[in-house]
């Protein structure tokens, strides 16, 4: 009886100038394999499945438990962490892509930068003085810090933006993670103090808020489960808000 297989077909890139090609390797099937330890496999003996050596493939991991966001990737059309991606589920051939929406820097591995630059964009952070002890610090009421501790779940793993038909080179939109971190930021005590301040980033220039089609694609590609087009939806009403607030020059509105 023949030794039963694995086989992958895998979008390889040299370099981020180079031309993108497919490679199949098939190896050994072990019981309980996920993804990462399929290319793992490969790394330990980089031979593809016509028998020819070939450089390892390239790839980014680190907390193997769905909670860093490192090894986002495309596997059989589907955008996902390639740590929680079981091979006994997966139909094969198992196709592994790169997420398209960002730059290729090589194989597998992409530069995120855009989203973390709207994360910058929108003061994703809760800015504190650091120069003397500040104290324990205001306490969150228990229902608001029940949804927004399922805000903080995200990881920036892109996955909700490889999904976002609005996020592509053509376009700068920011994206569902970074503004569902503008929600998150705001329901926090000392955030809030730069809530304005978010929303005006929200609604200046291009990219920002109105560039979401609402096509929901993002709740349902999250694998951390984050409402998303919840947080969008709030996140319509308080830009509205602010916008006569900035209009009337007043905070009473």
């Amino acid at each position: 009886m023949s030794e039963k297989t694995i086989v992958l077909e895998i979008t390889r890139k040299k370099d981020s100038e180079g031309d993108s090609y497919v490679e199949k390797f098939e190896i050994p099937y072990r019981e309980n394999m996920n993804v990462i330890s399929a290319l793992m496999e490969i790394r330990r003996n980089p031979v593809n499945a016509d028998g020819q050596d070939t450089t390892a493939v390239a790839w980014e991991a680190s907390c193997l438990e769905e909670v860093c966001g490192a090894c986002s990737m495309v596997i059989n059309g589907r955008p996902r962490q390639s740590c929680t991606a079981l091979i006994d589920q997966l139909e094969q051939p198992i196709r592994l892509e790169p997420m398209a929406t960002f730059p290729v820097v090589r194989d597998l591995v992409v530069d995120r930068s855009r989203m973390f630059d709207s994360l910058k964009r929108v003061k994703a952070w809760v800015p504190i003085d650091g120069t003397y002890d500040l104290g324990p610090g205001p306490r969150m009421p228990e229902v608001k810090r029940q949804w927004a501790y399922e805000l903080s779940k995200c990881m920036t793993c892109g996955v909700c933006l490889q999904a976002c038909p609005n996020v592509n080179d053509k376009s700068d939109f920011i994206g569902p993670a970074a503004l569902s971190q503008v929600r998150l930021h705001n329901a926090h005590p000392t955030g809030e103090y730069h809530r304005a301040e978010r929303l005006d980033a929200l609604m200046e220039g291009s990219g920002g808020l109105s560039n979401c089609g609402n096509s929901q694609n993002c709740v349902e590609a999250c694998p951390k489960g984050i409402p998303l087009t919840t947080s969008i939806a709030a996140l319509n009403r308080e830009t509205s808000v602010q916008s006569f607030r900035n209009f009337f020059g007043s905070d009473r509105v």
